[in-house]
């Protein structure tokens, strides 16, 4: 059964709350859960690209992508912290 706090929009509760536990943020876990109920978790598990780590990218670009996910407070982060920041939006 889903929390009090999952967001009503999930299609898929359970799947959801798993990934949550797992350390997905809320974005990513809201997004693979209703991809899911939509097409099936077979193909949703399939698809991805290679995404560059977060360890290999410059501070400048760790802060251009909080920016592109509208967080704040990034700008005084050392690498460390933005890829901590990233991570767990």
């Amino acid at each position: 059964m889903p929390r009090k706090d999952t967001p009503s929009s999930i299609k898929k509760p359970d799947m959801y709350e798993a990934l949550r536990d797992e350390g997905a943020s809320k974005e990513k876990a809201a997004r693979i859960s209703n991809a899911a109920a939509a097409e099936g978790e077979g193909s949703v598990g399939r698809r991805g690209g290679n995404a560059e780590s977060y360890e290999d990218r410059t501070v400048d670009e760790l802060r251009d992508r909080a920016k592109e996910l509208g967080l704040s407070g990034y700008s005084d982060k050392t690498k460390d912290e933005l890829v901590d920041m990233l991570r767990n939006h």
